[in-house]
């Protein structure tokens, strides 16, 4: 149904819509091939670095500080003092999540003015010139290479983690968006799990073999770079942020297998319309914007809760865990590649189970499995030297820890991210979300590390702490996305924004919001068909 005809229609109740609109968001919507393509093309392309490049340092670290010791030497005739290399490998791992909060904050300017898959082209550029760099840099004998290249692929990090998620999930029919949507979760375990296995010392987590790992990471790029111009842009950018219905028309066909996709474009005519006033949303005006408070305070919350739930606590303990546990330090690293196996493994159930159980569940068994978990790995950790069988409640613990947070902690947040934000607004949205996503990843980076000399295994009490505020919010606040167009998503929010509803039959959403300006109380009226 043409944006023309559909305005028409809301002027003229009587005249009737066109007589034979197919339901082609409705439950019966099926996975096509093209749909299928594109997401394995831009999920492997870009999620899949972002779990790379989280582990890829962790195996060769010793080999990559030998380097970094005696290029320092090469130069300066001595060897650089412990603090210094500390420092200098601080700075390494560091970079990472600083560069993925910069990419975040990218995220807005250049998917409206560049789309979503042109951002993810540009991407690109910031996967393969590190690729390179790192790739040589112990032939080049230039350690500032590695950690000026972790920053630019934080960067791609920071940009693909925002804009996979909403590239997929605004071509998804709503029956399966959920889906879709934890497939770059997925992707990133698998990147976690290659760069585990590829970092094993018999393959090239050694002497020799570490530039090659730190170089692998330009392949999957230079694959989507090759491949993602032949899959069709978002066609709700193409409709409601550049106005060009017939290519947004020819983008629906294609990912939908069939010529009538008259009863989505009709939806994003209303997303467009009840948008108007609005404007596109900036950053500021999206933290202004009451309209979206309880939005943006859920995915601030949730992202917060993503990352101060205490995951990298638990890797980072995983190790002497295993050890203390009667596991040969030889093995350990064989035993965090099954750890890793997990991971893949329950991410992958989440692909599955989401569109049967709903969004909401998943978030609160998974945060509500985290909380358990670092509760009873407090007491087992400070009891295994004193009770024969408590190190195994620990590695029993580890384990459950890391299924909840794969088929909720993780995944969830980002889907409800593109669910819960309309057109104008959901690229600001990204931008917030991933920002705060980042620097709490930053942050216990850098705090963790004291914490944990400060209070031992008590420092899962603090985590424990943080899961149980998140499930207790989610649990009063966060509604069920599942299977609900963007409107009827955004209907429900505007109840509990103090948004008066109600229900018309051709009347549009009139938002007459303009931050600074709008009232207290709205009337929202919607279409209930939508």
């Amino acid at each position: 149904m043409p944006c023309d005809y559909f305005y028409k229609l809301q002027n003229n109740p009587q005249e009737e819509p066109l007589p034979d609109a197919k339901n082609s968001q409705g439950q019966g919507t099926k996975l096509t091939v093209l749909l299928a393509l594109v997401t394995l093309v831009s999920t492997f392309g870009s999620s899949f670095q972002y779990g790379y490049n989280v582990s890829v340092i962790n195996s060769p670290a010793p080999f990559m500080q030998n380097f970094y010791n005696q290029t320092y030497m090469d130069r300066y005739g001595t060897y650089m003092d412990n603090n210094f290399q500390t420092l200098l490998w601080s700075l390494t791992v560091s970079m990472f999540p600083l560069g993925g909060f910069f990419g975040s904050l990218l995220v807005g300017p250049l998917v409206n003015n560049c789309g979503r898959k042109g951002t993810l082209l540009i991407n690109n550029l910031f996967s393969i010139v590190p690729a390179i760099l790192m790739g040589t840099s112990e032939v080049a004998k230039t350690f500032e290479g590695i950690i000026l290249s972790r920053i630019i692929i934080g960067i791609n990090a920071g940009l693909s983690s925002n804009v996979v998620p909403m590239y997929l999930g605004e071509m998804s029919p709503k029956n399966l968006r959920g889906a879709i949507g934890v497939v770059p979760q997925l992707f990133i375990t698998i990147g976690i799990l290659v760069a585990q296995i590829l970092g094993l010392k018999s393959i090239l987590g050694n002497r020799e073999g570490w530039p090659v790992l730190l170089g692998l990471t330009g392949i999957p790029a230079a694959v989507e770079l090759i491949l993602l111009p032949f899959f069709p842009e978002s066609p709700r950018y193409l409709l409601i942020q550049k106005g060009n219905e017939e290519q947004a028309r020819k983008a629906l066909q294609r990912l939908r297998g069939w010529d009538n996709v008259d009863d989505e474009i009709e939806e994003m005519c209303r997303e467009d319309q009840s948008e108007k006033q609005e404007g596109r949303l900036s950053v500021m005006n999206l933290c202004t914007f009451q309209a979206l408070r309880w939005q943006l305070i859920s995915i601030i919350v949730m992202m917060m809760g993503q990352q101060l739930s205490g995951i990298n606590g638990v890797f980072y303990y995983a190790d002497r865990i295993f050890e203390s546990s009667g596991v040969e330090k030889n093995a350990v690293q064989y035993v965090t590649v099954g750890i890793g196996a997990v991971n893949v493994v329950m991410t992958c159930l989440a692909v599955f189970i989401i569109e049967l159980v709903g969004r909401r569940i998943l978030l609160l068994v998974g945060f509500g499995m985290c909380c358990v978990s670092c509760a009873v790995l407090t007491m087992a950790l400070n009891l295994q030297t004193s009770v024969s069988w408590m190190p195994y409640i620990s590695i029993a613990s580890v384990i459950t820890y890391i299924i909840g947070h794969a088929i909720g902690a993780s995944p969830i947040p980002f889907v409800l991210i593109t669910e819960m934000f309309l057109q104008s607004s959901r690229p600001a949205a990204f931008m917030v979300g991933g920002s705060v996503h980042w620097l709490c990843n930053f942050t216990v980076g850098l705090v963790f590390l004291y914490m944990e000399q400060a209070l031992g295994a008590y420092s899962f009490l603090i985590f424990c702490v943080i899961c149980l505020a998140t499930v207790i919010y989610i649990f009063f606040i966060v509604p069920e996305t599942k299977n609900k167009t963007f409107m009827e998503i955004n209907q429900i929010m505007a109840k509990r924004n103090g948004v008066e509803v109600a229900l018309g039959k051709e009347e549009l959403m009139d938002i007459n919001a303009i931050p600074g300006t709008w009232n207290e109380k709205k009337e929202v009226t919607v279409n209930s068909s939508v």
